[in-house]
């Protein structure tokens, strides 16, 4: 299968926003459950936030209220917004597709534990926030 594609990272200060972007096939969109990740240097990879098939999320205290996870069925794209940016914030961003984990059976526990083994990754986009 084609592994998803993130877009969208960059350098902002704190305060700031990003939007990123995770394009995905058809299939792999509408079959798995997809979700956000980061990694920062030193620290092992940790969900963030997953979507639902209905485009509601489930999110990491880390980052919740701050954060939003948005889908686009008809652009196969999964979103994250990223608002009230903070220099923890900064890591590599990824976008991942889980199939072990169909949509039907909801994807709040994509992002509990550790990354999923099974999964498709994306490339993984950088982002950094400055103080």
């Amino acid at each position: 299968q084609v592994q998803p594609v993130e877009s969208g990272g960059g350098s902002v200060q704190a305060g700031g926003s990003l939007r990123l972007s995770c394009a995905a096939s058809e299939y792999m969109f509408s079959s798995y459950c997809m979700g956000w990740f980061r990694q920062a240097p030193g620290t092992e990879r940790e969900g963030i936030a997953a979507s639902n098939s209905d485009g509601l999320g489930t999110y990491a205290d880390s980052v919740k209220g701050r954060f939003s996870i948005s889908r686009d069925n008809t652009k196969h794209t999964l979103y994250l917004q990223m608002n009230s940016l903070e220099p923890d914030d900064t890591a590599v961003y990824y976008c991942a597709a889980d199939p072990s984990l169909p949509l039907w059976v909801g994807c709040d526990r994509m992002i509990k534990g550790g990354p999923p083994s099974s999964a498709f990754w994306g490339q993984g986009t950088q982002v950094t926030v400055s103080s």
